[in-house]
């Protein structure tokens, strides 16, 4: 009973029991929404309710309906690989958004980051002729490239909160919508059109135009019919080796050293301007990053028409990384977590009666309840400081049964 109590009292096991808490809320208030829905429609019914709460739950494993109508479950290896796809960049924001919280600041900034990693990994791999250059040498000349224009924007909330003191998440506000308008009105002004599909206004066509395409090592064989591709190898490894610098590095003891308190850091010789900006523009690239891997794919289109309004991708870091409690590891499994939750509203949607706004309104539920960890957190530590306070302050039983007399007061304050 003791260990078990000892063990709960752990900052760790906190941490994983309120975000357990927080998906299972989320899924619950989820499950409601459908049954409501389902109860109250005249299209819906009390069944089709049922199929959506067990799609919710099984999305990944649906494999469609049977003959008598009936939905099936099982293996899927084209859900699990779209799957490792769509995590790919939610697992990069997320280390961006975590690698900040670490340092003490919140990097709002991150769908900007990701527009801007967009705009420069795009331009190079399809602005580089592949009949000069190998297509793998222009892959990484784009993915490097979209990580330090990441970097760059990145660094100037960083800049404008070490030395001038603003909020970095009003700067990262500022920064997002500057990133919008900067990539639309690039896009518009240069030659970088759809050249595949005319039909089409405002796209830039797939990278493999230009014979640029992550490899699939293999994975297309593993989960076939899916979009997965190294990148979700790429995003793992920068996860760890996120991990390994926060963790076992002295610049990643210096960066945590200024998140806890800056101006202890500078008492003790660390230069916590210079880790301000630094860390700002690691998260930076780590959310270009995320764009950049995604689009290199070879498979996806982008709209640059993007003013009215910021990529989801950006904003879903922050909770992957709340969930992750902003460790750069779990980063990785909550990551998948939310690419789940989308596999599941796809299936919700083509499997069942209920439309894509319904399931809209469930992820989004889900996402933004699941952004609750940190308060559930709180309170089961608060309460337990309550418990171990009142158990302290009340009187220790006497051995012989009988209750100690109350201490009294001496006249005069002092002794004779």
């Amino acid at each position: 009973m003791k260990n078990r109590t000892s063990l709960l009292k752990k900052d760790a096991t906190q941490a994983i029991l309120a975000s357990v808490l927080s998906i299972i809320i989320g899924l619950v208030v989820g499950c409601v929404i459908i049954l409501v829905v389902g109860c109250t429609s005249d299209n819906l019914s009390l069944s089709s309710a049922m199929d959506g709460i067990r799609l919710i739950f099984g999305g990944l494993f649906s494999t469609g309906r049977d003959a008598s109508g009936a939905l099936t479950f099982g293996f899927n290896p084209t859900n699990i690989g779209n799957m490792l796809f769509r995590a790919t960049p939610l697992i990069m924001t997320g280390l961006s958004v975590a690698v900040a919280f670490k340092t003490g600041l919140f990097n709002i900034g991150a769908p900007g980051q990701y527009l801007m990693g967009t705009m420069v990994t795009l331009m190079l791999a399809l602005g580089i002729p592949s009949e000069s250059v190998p297509a793998g040498l222009i892959w990484v000349i784009a993915f490097v490239g979209g990580c330090l224009a990441g970097a760059v924007w990145g660094a100037i909330p960083g800049l404008l909160k070490a030395f001038l003191n603003i909020n970095e998440v009003l700067a990262c506000i500022m920064t997002n919508w500057l990133a919008a308008n900067v990539v639309t009105w690039a896009f518009d002004g240069s030659s970088f059109r759809n050249l595949v599909e005319n039909n089409k206004a405002g796209y830039i066509y797939k990278t493999t135009f230009n014979g640029v395409e992550t490899p699939k090592l293999g994975l297309d064989h593993l989960f076939p019919n899916s979009q997965v591709n190294m990148g979700i190898l790429v995003a793992i490894a920068i996860a760890i080796l996120m991990y390994v610098i926060m963790n076992k590095t002295t610049l990643g003891y210096q960066l945590k050293a200024c998140g806890a308190n800056r101006h202890a850091a500078r008492y003790a010789g660390i230069q916590d301007k210079r880790n301000i900006v630094l860390s700002m523009a690691i998260a930076g690239a780590l959310a270009a990053g995320g764009a950049s891997l995604y689009y290199l794919s070879g498979n996806t289109e982008f709209f640059w028409s993007t003013y009215q309004s910021l990529p989801a991708t950006g904003f879903n870091g922050i909770p992957v990384a709340l969930l992750a409690v902003n460790n750069p590891v779990a980063v990785i499994f909550t990551g998948c977590f939310m690419s789940m939750l989308d596999i599941s509203g796809l299936q919700l949607t083509n499997l069942t009666a209920y439309n894509e706004y319904i399931t809209d309104v469930i992820i989004a539920t889900i996402v933004y309840l699941s952004a609750f960890s940190l308060v559930i957190r709180m309170f089961i530590s608060g309460r337990r400081k309550r418990k171990g306070k009142a158990a302290a302050a009340a009187p220790a039983p006497d051995p012989g049964g009988e209750t100690p007399p109350a201490p009294v007061a001496e006249k005069g304050g002092e002794g004779a």
